[in-house]
């Protein structure tokens, strides 16, 4: 049926819509979609609750919206050719859900932006009213928030005028096309979030030059091609989170942390994590360490005849890394001469806005899912990870794929995003209860690995921590927390931005800056007050303390691996590709 002959039916196009989008919500992992609404039940419960409870904070919240209400709709008759009335409410800095210019300008959909902005704060206010403790609280307000982000205006074919003429410009085809975008992202049970046709593995993502020299159940280890004449003698070795792919580290060569270190004069060594399937459920938090970090060590060694190796870890493979540094603390090993950590949380008292779905009922449902599935599959975790930010990570493209009918612009991050890993169940359990819920890997003596009782505040490794202030995954005045922890030097930096834009700031770049030497014993707050700001990318300032720990210089290695350890294949291996079905 041609587009105008569509758009001559408009209602059974959106049937048709609203049908295949309830197919793929319900298409998502369904331990997600039922603990979503499960949680989100009990939070109502207690705003419910709270409501009888404490009365006057209600009837005043609703006296409030009432009253604005009145006032928008009697705005809605001013004088023909008057001025236009102030608006009684606009959109929060930064959102981009009514930037057309017909949520200003058409006053029908100008009300509708108002109306709902009205009713969507007059919601989160009840929310943050309410006298529960924080926990509940926090869960409360996200769940609050989420919903009322679902029903904007901006998300619904009908009420939403770029969307409409949008199907008016094209007679129809904008609609059929989004039909076939949903279809289509049915049959992957995710949202699209970029033109995935656009990239492709060793192609135009990681295609910094390399090979695989080692390789085991867990791990792939890469070696990296040297790009200069003489090189650090102590080599770098990047531990990756094993809930990504390491590619986040060598996205394009122009903005690859990979071979920005490589050109630095580093002899780079990466680990990429198997992405695990149900066969792998018993892998546990110490094969991790054993197969995955102290194997590579000792090859990186090797390799190299270096006795000493230089680290860099993000997120959950710097929660990795510090337990690697206790481990090796008892077992007297001193392979490691310095340790960076990206934004990795060691202290998880504040655990972010994760710990909106990692509580004792939530991890104990899951543990019970885990014993048939063997794994946590990484659709799951993405979709938590978009729904802590869904108004761009979500709303923005079921508005653009599915209601205009567009395909995503190609976007190497976002690439990488929807290209998750999963996890066995064994180690995933483990690490959220010992990490999120009981915050033992700060207790001295709590946690035993390897073999080892793990004291964090024995670590003497010089270490650098990379924070970033907007990072809704590792609160940076959590990650300050780790100037105390450790026994030897620590350097804190903060960086703009957020978890991932944060790290991947390459100089050439020139955006964003960062903030260091601010006066400690004082509290995160105080630092940030005290501490000097630099333009630009934080990666020099790492670079020049690397430098005191980087040992002499010795001639480059004409390519990876050596006789021992012979290489495999190119770079970035057999692991990586593998998708999660």
């Amino acid at each position: 049926m041609a587009g105008k002959e569509l758009f001559k039916n408009p209602q059974e196009i959106f049937s048709a819509y609203f049908e295949r989008l309830d197919d793929l919500i319900e298409g998502q992992p369904a331990s997600v979609v039922q603990e979503m609404s499960k949680e989100f039940i009990r939070a109502w419960s207690d705003l419910t609750i709270q409501t009888f409870q404490h009365p006057q904070d209600w009837i005043d919240t609703m006296a409030r919206y009432q009253r604005d209400q009145m006032s928008l709709w009697l705005k809605m008759f001013t004088q023909p050719g008057s001025e236009p009335a102030a608006p009684v409410v606009s959109p929060a800095p930064g959102d981009r859900r009514f930037a057309d210019k017909e949520w200003r300008e058409n006053p029908v959909f100008d009300y509708i932006k108002q109306s709902y902005l009205l009713a969507s704060n007059m919601l989160n206010g009840l929310a943050d009213a309410t006298h529960l403790d924080k926990e509940n609280k926090e869960k409360l307000k996200f769940y609050t928030r989420f919903f009322a982000d679902a029903m904007s205006p901006s998300n619904f074919a009908m009420t939403n005028p770029a969307v409409i003429q949008h199907a008016m410009d094209t007679k129809g085809q904008s609609l059929v096309d989004g039909l076939q975008n949903l279809m289509e992202d049915m049959e992957k049970g995710r949202i699209s979030m970029t033109d995935e046709a656009a990239f492709k593995l060793g192609t135009n993502l990681a295609t910094t030059p390399g090979a695989v020299i080692y390789e085991n159940e867990i791990m792939q280890l890469i070696q990296y091609n040297a790009t200069t004449e003489k090189v650090a003698e102590r080599p770098l070795l990047v531990i990756p989170p094993f809930i990504n792919k390491f590619y986040i580290l060598d996205l394009q060569p122009d903005n690859s942390f990979v071979k920005y270190a490589a050109d630095q004069g580093n002899t780079v060594f990466i680990i990429s994590w198997l992405n695990p399937d149900k066969d792998h459920s018993s892998l546990t938090w110490d094969d991790y360490l054993e197969s995955g970090v102290f194997t590579a060590l000792d090859i990186a060694s090797r390799v190299t005849g270096s006795k000493r190796v230089n680290t860099v870890a993000w997120c959950v493979g710097g929660t990795l890394l510090a337990s690697a540094l206790a481990v090796m603390k008892a077992r007297k090993d001193e392979t490691v001469a310095s340790a960076t950590f990206f934004t990795s949380l060691l202290d998880f008292s504040e655990p972010g806005e994760i710990g909106i779905f990692v509580d004792e009922a939530q991890v104990a449902q899951k543990e019970a899912q885990l014993e048939h599935t063997g794994m946590l599959n990484g659709k799951d975790l993405a979709m938590v990870f978009s729904m802590l930010r869904a108004n761009d990570l979500i709303w923005s493209y079921v508005v653009n794929n599915y209601l205009k009918g567009k395909t995503p612009p190609p976007f190497d991050i976002l690439y990488w995003n929807s290209d998750p890993t999963n996890l066995p169940a064994s180690m995933y359990i483990a690490y959220v209860q010992n990490m999120y819920l009981e915050n033992k890997l700060v207790q001295p003596g709590a946690l035993t690995m390897c073999g080892k009782s793990v004291d964090l505040s024995k670590v003497t490794t010089p270490s650098y921590f990379l924070s970033t202030i907007e990072d809704h995954i590792a609160p940076w005045t959590a990650t300050f927390k780790t100037v105390d922890l450790f026994a030897g030097p620590v350097e804190f930096v903060l960086g703009a931005s957020g978890h991932i834009a944060g790290v991947i700031n390459p100089p050439v770049r020139k955006k964003r800056n960062f903030w260091i030497d601010g006066e400690r014993g004082k509290g995160a707050e105080h630092w940030l007050q005290t501490a000097k700001s630099h333009p630009g990318s934080w990666w020099p300032n790492w670079t020049e303390w690397l430098a005191q720990h980087r040992g002499g210089e010795v001639d480059a290695p004409k390519s990876p691996g050596n006789r021992e350890f012979t290489q495999i294949e190119p770079a970035p291996g057999r692991y990586v590709t593998k998708r999660v079905s």
